[in-house]
């Protein structure tokens, strides 16, 4: 096994007053906060594909960053060099977890039979080189979407065939998944959904998707899966319309096919934004609805309308998203780092970087949540401005102990309605900056 990140050290962590640009700030895995270890909160996983594979590429350059960890690109000894390269920089950050798709661990073959037994032979090596580690999968998933044959969509395409190897390709990303030990499965619908309403039939690919994640089910139940599949919401890009747009839209398509008692959400935040939500909006949609599984942990940037897929830095927005999974109840998944350094940033000291931001800032937000709930204003504002609801007519209609009728003959009666009061929204934002900030 290579040693890849010599001059790296453990990162650990220091403090808020370290200036080590390789310690945590933040991220104290053994720190208590609401009632748990911090890293109990955070599980916190590598994306195999960010990480290990994306080399800086974009639609106007070739890459920038070197991630060939010293063998030749496209060869199992590649793969296995990112697989060691995994390990190392796992164990030096004190993740525990990784996300994978299939081809981030293999080079594709035209043949999907030999493409299978290089799996094979990686999975193999890697559960070799995890032996005696904490390190293990949090989910796993299929690339749907990157090989050509995919461009239709996978369960949404025309042609039969191509469901069928999308099928396969479930399947066997399916068994690495259980092997690896894997806490959930996701399905991410890169190109289910279509450009253009003339040469569609919405219905027909929507049933078919349905039918994939059902057989999916049935499948992964029998080799003795346990845990949760995940849809990943995204309303556009690579397809101008996405099927699973935002958490509202997939919760409707998972209980219209009876998907809802098998599928959580994986809620990525950059997502949530291509589709006109706050990523807080998105844990509140998915975890009232009893959908809150796993998070994609990165964020996007404003100023641009594609998924950037940037190290979250916003401890505003990190913090009102641990505000939702706390209130939630956690995560049956984890946090998932679907985020890539940017272009310039190409060393592996800039992946090192990227996570110590990334877990950091979520460190802090995790700290600020709890800080929220626990000074308790919020709540209490919450549940005053519904009060009306707790007694009295308001009582009736929460019990459903009512009729239309009889709630007009009470409005007819009382003439004109009683203010429904102040929101005192600035109020509710000056604590939460006071509290973020209180220390300043």
């Amino acid at each position: 096994m290579g040693n890849y990140f010599n001059n790296i050290p453990e990162i650990r962590y220091e403090g808020p007053k370290s200036k080590n640009p390789m310690s945590f700030k933040f991220y104290d895995p053994e720190k208590i906060v609401y009632g748990k270890k911090m890293k109990e909160h955070l599980p916190f996983a590598m994306a195999w594909w960010h990480n290990l594979c994306a080399a800086g590429t974009d639609m106007f350059g070739t890459i920038t960053a070197d991630k060939s960890f010293g063998a030749e690109l496209g060869t199992m000894d590649h793969a296995r060099a990112k697989a060691e390269a995994a390990v190392e920089f796992m164990q030096k950050l004190g993740i525990e977890y990784y996300c994978f798709h299939d081809v981030d661990l293999v080079p594709e073959a035209t043949d999907i039979n030999e493409t299978n037994d290089r799996l094979d032979e990686i999975s193999d090596y890697i559960l070799k080189l995890t032996d005696g580690t904490n390190i293990k999968c949090l989910w796993g998933t299929a690339n749907m979407f990157g090989n050509p044959r995919y461009m239709n969509g996978a369960g949404s395409s025309n042609s039969a065939d191509v469901f069928c190897f999308a099928a396969a390709q479930v399947k066997k990303a399916l068994d690495l998944t259980v092997r690896f030990g894997g806490r959930g499965y996701v399905f991410w619908g890169g190109r289910e959904g279509y450009e253009s309403l003339l040469n569609t039939d919405v219905k027909f690919e929507q049933e078919n998707i349905a039918a994939l994640m059902h057989m999916a089910v049935e499948y992964g139940r029998s080799i003795g899966f346990t845990g949760d599949f995940y849809i990943e919401p995204k309303p556009k890009e690579p397809m101008k319309h996405q099927y699973d747009f935002d958490a509202a839209t997939t919760i409707g398509f998972l209980r219209q096919y009876g998907l809802d008692k098998d599928f959580k959400l994986n809620i990525e935040a950059n997502h949530a934004t291509l589709a006109g939500h706050t990523f807080q909006h998105d844990l509140r949609i998915a975890a009232i609805n009893g959908m809150l599984g796993s998070v994609d942990a990165n964020q996007g940037d404003y100023l641009l309308g594609w998924d950037t897929d940037e190290f979250p830095f916003n401890v505003y927005e990190t913090t009102m998203a641990m505000y939702e999974i706390l209130k939630g109840g956690g995560l049956t998944g984890g946090f998932n780092f679907d985020a890539k350094n940017r272009r310039p940033s190409n060393t592996y000291e800039d992946m090192f970087y990227g996570y110590i931001l990334g877990m950091d800032t979520f460190a802090l937000g995790l700290m600020k949540a709890a800080q929220i709930i626990e000074d308790g204003r919020i709540e209490s504002f919450i549940k005053e401005r519904y009060s009306s609801f707790e007694t009295g007519i308001g009582k009736r209609i929460r019990l459903g102990d009512t009729t239309l009728q009889e709630l007009s003959d009470y409005a007819l009666k009382l003439r004109t309605p009683n203010s429904p009061g102040s929101g005192r929204q600035e109020y509710l934002e000056s604590i939460v900056n006071s509290l973020l900030f209180g220390g300043c």
